[in-house]
């Protein structure tokens, strides 16, 4: 014996329920997971770390850190025999009678931290600050510098 089909009028879902901030909750958090999982965990957990690019010529280490509407004096850049530690703050703009629908810039305080793979002499490390995109040349050590080597005969 089969049972009736009835159909439920009443709505599970409330009518002004969105998805989007629960999948931008789900992402950061997801995201802060992989962080401390697999990369090099934030130094507190309310800091998020910005894209950034780490590489290298004949005598320098370059990093590029996207830093999107920061000015100068509002980051901050550290060296430590071979570490390098770039922070700082993005102050979360509100304007007066409007409603945000969706954020996906992040604000707050932010820390990038990475390890250079060889040493640098630090009194020659360089920052520039170009339409959002801080880069920072560390030269390498004489030590770390290829040369040539001559052959004896």
């Amino acid at each position: 014996m089969a049972l009736p089909v009835t159909r439920r009028r009443e709505r599970l879902i409330p009518a002004q329920w969105s998805a989007f901030p629960e999948f931008e909750e789900l992402y950061d958090r997801m995201g802060r997971l992989l962080e401390t999982a697999f990369g090099e965990p934030a130094a507190t957990p309310m800091t998020w770390t910005p894209l950034a690019d780490v590489s290298e010529d004949d005598t320098s280490y370059i990093v590029e850190v996207e830093v999107p509407g920061m000015s100068k004096d509002d980051i901050d850049i550290q060296v430590n025999g071979n570490e390098m530690i770039i922070s700082g703050h993005i102050e979360k703009e509100e304007k007066e009678g409007v409603r945000a629908h969706r954020r996906m810039r992040r604000y707050g305080q932010f820390e990038y931290r990475t390890l250079l793979p060889g040493d640098i002499e630090t009194e020659g490390v360089r920052a520039k600050l170009d339409n959002g995109v801080l880069t920072v040349t560390a030269p390498k050590s004489a030590e770390d510098q290829p040369r040539r080597v001559s052959i004896e005969s």
